[in-house]
């Protein structure tokens, strides 16, 4: 399915069995946080190499009046600091486990607030029930997934409980086999009868605590009870005659904004879309936003992230003359890893969700904790290992988050919903998204489809080069090669440029959405 439309409600994920559990709220009643909460617990149980229960997760949530909220939900380091190894902190095992989950707090928070402030219907338990059907019945292994275990196979088998968990039948399960969690489903069936903060402080965060302390990890019981979403200010910047918002440190959503709003100081409309002008000022303004976000972002808490200079108009010009429309700025850059899922969800009212979840890494660090059918995230590993550097390692501290999902605001109303898969990828597929959105009027699934680009370092490429999908031309690919940037061509459709969503809201009300197609992911609308 290519699109979807709707004037009563509408679901995009990266998983069919996703979307279809979010309209099924949606069609009975139900609202767009509802529709979000089980489209999220079905992900972490189809899509476990990109999402689960014990990683982070963000969403803006959004009436039809504008009033928006964001709930971001990133655990905090473990009291006892893990071990560097090689001069950097662990991507893999036990001592990778070193940051606490926030991402069920988030589900409550998101519930509570259905409940109390749109007088949500749903009972928490009847939300998590086709998430726990399906991971005791089993689904059918989808590519994605079937890529991931192929991917790592030389890796899992030192990852503490991941064989038994992943691995029922002594191997890697291939596409289309009947994948059973029975363990997970028993932890959910746990939520589902006492609460999302069982989590944290109940039996489920007891049995987590013991299986992270057997594996090695540096977490324990009191990390967990500590751990806490927050209800954050979302940040915003003009982009044509719109307002943007996402998620404000330590996210990157500064990030994109930052691009966007450099994007803005050039008129992009006289710019022909999909033209080596188009893609030789986006991969500027992100070059420019990078330097920023690598020099500043980290948990404000802990360092002085000087928010309002970055977004400030004449810092934002100086940066935007920085840029040469006929040269590239040389490109050596940190890479960062990153795998997560984008859903969204939109009901009759005008209200919707805009969300990201994530475990880090493709698999996290690998550890199941115990008995739970939980695999923890490794997000630990994206601390600076530079005592120094604003995003050094500190106890109870938040680490850099890749993730920003992205709302769009026109006339004070929700317009677009948006985000991405793909770390350092992410901003880069959004300016590429909104500028086709935007600037060039493509809708959703157009602008899904066009060609992307993607900067820096991947886990199959360790050169700082410019990936450009094939589709873009020969002519584009000369030009940008012409002006400096070090090309290397992907083919079209990559995986490598992102797994995006979008859903889209006219002021009649109507809906029109769609889901990457370089993934299985799907939009449905009622």
């Amino acid at each position: 399915m290519k699109a979807a439309t709707s004037r009563r409600g509408l679901v995009t994920s990266p998983h069919p069995l996703a979307t279809e559990a979010g309209v099924a709220v949606l069609a009975q009643g139900g609202n767009a946080v509802e529709a979000a909460l089980a489209t999220a617990a079905v992900l972490a149980v189809v899509m476990p190499h990109f999402t689960g229960l014990g990683g982070d997760a963000f969403w803006l949530v959004a009436d039809a009046k504008g009033a928006v909220r964001a709930l971001s939900g990133i655990g905090q380091a473990s009291r006892r600091q893990p071990v560097l190894v090689r001069g950097a902190y662990p991507v893999r095992g036990a001592t990778s486990a070193s940051t606490t989950a926030a991402a069920v707090d988030v589900w409550d928070r998101a519930f509570t607030m259905s409940r109390d402030g749109w007088a949500g219907r749903c009972a928490w338990g009847d939300l998590l029930q086709p998430a726990i059907d399906h991971a005791r019945r089993g689904v059918p292994v989808a590519p994605s997934q079937a890529f991931w275990h192929d991917f790592r196979r030389d890796e899992q088998a030192a990852w503490p409980g991941f064989t038994a968990a992943f691995h029922p039948a002594g191997r890697a399960p291939q596409v289309g086999e009947l994948l059973q969690l029975p363990a997970l489903a028993a932890t959910l069936e746990q939520l589902a009868r006492h609460g999302a903060r069982d989590f944290y402080d109940g039996e489920i965060a007891a049995l987590i605590a013991a299986g992270l302390q057997a594996a090695g990890s540096p977490l324990d019981a009191a990390d967990l009870a500590a751990t806490q979403a927050r209800d954050v200010t979302p940040l915003r910047v003009p982009y044509r005659g719109l307002e943007l918002l996402t998620m404000p440190p330590p996210t990157q959503g500064i990030t994109t904004l930052q691009a966007m709003a450099l994007l803005e100081r050039f008129d992009l409309h006289a710019v022909a879309e999909g033209s080596a002008d188009h893609l030789h000022l986006m991969v500027e303004a992100i070059k420019q936003a990078f330097i920023e976000r690598d020099r500043f972002v980290a948990d404000p808490d802990f360092a002085d992230v000087p928010v309002g200079r970055m977004l400030d108009p004449a810092h934002l010009d100086m940066l935007a003359a920085r840029i040469s429309r006929t040269q590239a700025l040389p490109w050596p850059h940190p890479y960062r890893t990153g795998d997560t899922v984008y859903f969204a969800a939109a009901d009759r009212e005008g209200r919707c969700v805009s969300a990201l979840q994530t475990i880090y890494y493709d698999w996290g660090s690998g550890v199941v904790a115990g008995d739970t059918g939980i695999l923890w995230h490794n997000r630990g590993a994206a601390f600076s290992p530079h005592d120094d550097h604003p995003n050094a390692w500190a106890p109870g501290k938040r680490p850099f988050h890749t993730l920003n999902p992205g709302l769009a605001l026109e006339g004070g109303k929700p317009r677009w919903l948006y985000g991405t898969q793909g770390a350092d990828g992410q901003p880069q597929t959004l300016v590429a998204l909104l500028t086709r959105l935007i600037d060039h009027g493509l809708d959703p699934w157009h602008a899904l489809s066009r060609p992307r680009f993607l900067l820096g370092r991947t886990f199959s490429d360790g050169q700082d080069n410019l990936k450009v999908e094939a589709d873009v031309g020969d002519a584009v690919l000369q030009e940008l090669q012409r002006r400096g940037h070090a090309v290397r061509v992907l083919p079209a459709q990559s995986a490598l440029a992102g797994q995006a969503g979008v859903i889209g809201i006219e002021a009649d009300g109507s809906m029109q959405g769609a889901h990457d197609p370089r993934g299985d992911g799907t939009a449905v609308g009622l």
